[in-house]
């Protein structure tokens, strides 16, 4: 019996894992519970499962939820302390790190230090200090296990090969719903087109990067810490059925892929069970049904955010965390119709070119500097 602590339930990913669970309650037992506002959910899930304790975002969502409960009750508590306590419980044998966005550094390095394994499904946490991350991971012995799809992959892809042998990782992206768009078009975008992503169900911020392709460049930050892999050897293909779902390429000249239809049970399940694979309820991929798979180079021009990634990685390493904030608060803005979505790369370079980079000694450096490129970016948005 493996023992979850799921931070971000009701999400897309926290809502998967709990399904996931119910169909394997033989292996799964849920503990820990965490969300933001949606007591809704939140209380039908503490219903189901039967949870310890579970996080709210603040003290009067608890005191909500309290009041939404039967006599039979977890454990209620709330912010930043809430979501340590979750990811740091007694009897934890895995945490499951779904929240969106930086907030999920601190709970996901608590976590680690506390020795529980860890299903990374928020790569901001890596984004935005993954040095330091990867070296707690290596100092308390625990595993992080990947649970983005283009990650799964490749971690998947890599099992049973030395990590000498890699020539490259390739990671595949969909090019989101404004592939074909003419780029004057891109200016004249709405909220509803940005979010109508053609093959994944997500949440708005991720959909939101999907179409700027952030997501995809925070991905490749985040393979650069995962995998211990050098920017300079992780690629992009555009590939627009999001049926193999990353590659790597090998020094022979061979590429392993890991093909499977878009849904995220899939990743998830891996990531929960490892190393054994366990019933998901998705789809087997019928590859007769398939017209065709294509791949081609993404367009600079189109998704200047991927660049933007790149260039962070090469800035060292505070760079990433200050483009993450921008990001984060860039999303926002467009969200709520402040600015235009080619506005979001651009606030992103903005406040880039303000930052001097340096080095990170604790978390707590991250920390402060994911806070400077929030005010910043607030300021560059000052001019729109």
């Amino acid at each position: 019996m493996k023992r979850l602590g799921i931070l971000g339930s009701t999400g897309s990913i926290g809502v998967n894992t709990l399904d996931i669970a119910a169909a394997h309650r033989d292996r799964f037992e849920v503990v820990t519970l965490t969300a933001g506002n949606n007591l809704d959910l939140l209380k039908r899930q503490i219903d189901e499962f039967s949870p310890r304790l579970v996080s709210v975002a603040t003290e009067e969502l608890a005191l909500s939820l309290g009041r939404m409960l039967s006599s039979r009750r977890p454990e209620i508590v709330y912010g930043v302390p809430g979501l340590i306590a979750a990811a740091t419980a007694d009897g934890i044998d895995m945490v499951v790190a779904a929240i969106v966005g930086a907030a999920g550094l601190v709970p996901t390095a608590a976590a680690i230090k506390a020795g529980k394994d860890v299903a990374l499904a928020n790569k901001e946490t890596l984004v935005t200090a993954g040095r330091l991350i990867m070296e707690m991971v290596r100092e308390q012995g625990v595993n992080l296990y990947p649970v983005d799809s283009e990650h799964s992959a490749v971690f998947q892809s890599l099992q049973g090969h030395r990590n000498v042998d890699v020539r490259r990782i390739i990671l595949t992206a969909s090019g989101g719903p404004f592939l074909n768009y003419d780029l004057d078009r891109l200016e004249q975008v709405s909220i509803a087109d940005a979010l109508n992503h053609p093959n994944w169900s997500m949440g708005r911020k991720i959909s939101i990067d999907s179409a700027t392709m952030m997501n995809k460049g925070l991905e490749v930050i985040e393979a650069r810490w995962l995998f211990d892999t050098p920017p300079g050897r992780i690629s992009v293909n555009i590939h627009p059925q999001s049926i193999i779902h990353s590659m790597v390429e090998y020094v022979d000249g061979c590429v392993m892929a890991q093909l499977g239809v878009p849904d995220m049970k899939a990743p998830i399940a891996y990531a929960l069970a490892f190393p054994e694979r366990i019933t998901t309820g998705v789809q087997p991929l019928d590859l007769t049904t398939l017209s065709g798979l294509s791949f081609f180079n993404p367009d600079d021009a189109r998704f200047p955010a991927l660049g933007l990634a790149y260039r962070a990685l090469a800035s060292g390493e505070s760079m990433p965390a200050v483009l993450n904030a921008a990001n984060e608060i860039a999303v926002e803005a467009f969200l709520n119709g402040r600015i235009r979505f080619t506005e979001i790369a651009a606030v992103i370079e903005k406040t880039m070119d303000r930052h001097d980079s340096q080095s990170f000694a604790t978390i707590e450096d991250a920390l402060v500097t994911d806070l400077w490129g929030r005010e910043t970016a607030r300021a560059v948005l000052a001019d729109y």
